[in-house]
């Protein structure tokens, strides 16, 4: 089962303000445990939403909206993509991670990834394309 773990923002993430030494190095032996463990994916912080760009669609077409954008329970700071056997063991490893703004109120949230059994309905071929895509990603 693969998740996404995500770091919600907060006001410090939104003004740029980078993390500590301390919470750093954490972070860095919490990334170390998740490679050892071969359950890493991915994972990186994102910049604030000062520099992110939205595309809104409609029966129109397409808008181009820059950032800043307000709605803080929504921003996303930082994210793992892990691979683990169990919504249990996802949990475990959220468990274990360091306080992701240090101090004060934080979340993360864990999400599933469809796989390819997910689209049992899906027209001839579309699955294997998606899984040939997902065999290019993992070489790299």
């Amino acid at each position: 089962m693969r998740f996404m773990m995500m770091v919600k923002g907060n006001k410090d993430t939104e003004a740029g303000v980078m993390p500590g030494v301390e919470l750093l190095t954490a972070m860095g032996e919490y990334n170390d445990a998740l490679m050892k463990a071969g359950v890493l994916l991915d994972g990186g912080g994102l910049h604030p939403t000062s520099k992110s760009i939205k595309v809104h669609f409609s029966n129109a077409g397409s808008t181009v909206v820059d950032g800043p954008f307000t709605e803080a329970k929504e921003i996303i700071a930082g994210y793992w993509l892990i691979e683990v056997k169990s919504r249990e063991e996802a949990i475990e490893w959220a468990r274990r991670c360091p306080h992701p703004h240090g101090q004060g109120p934080a979340e993360l949230e864990l999400r599933p990834l469809f796989d390819a059994k997910d689209f049992a309905e899906a027209p001839p071929g579309l699955v294997e394309k998606e899984q040939a895509f997902r065999a290019k990603q993992a070489k790299g």
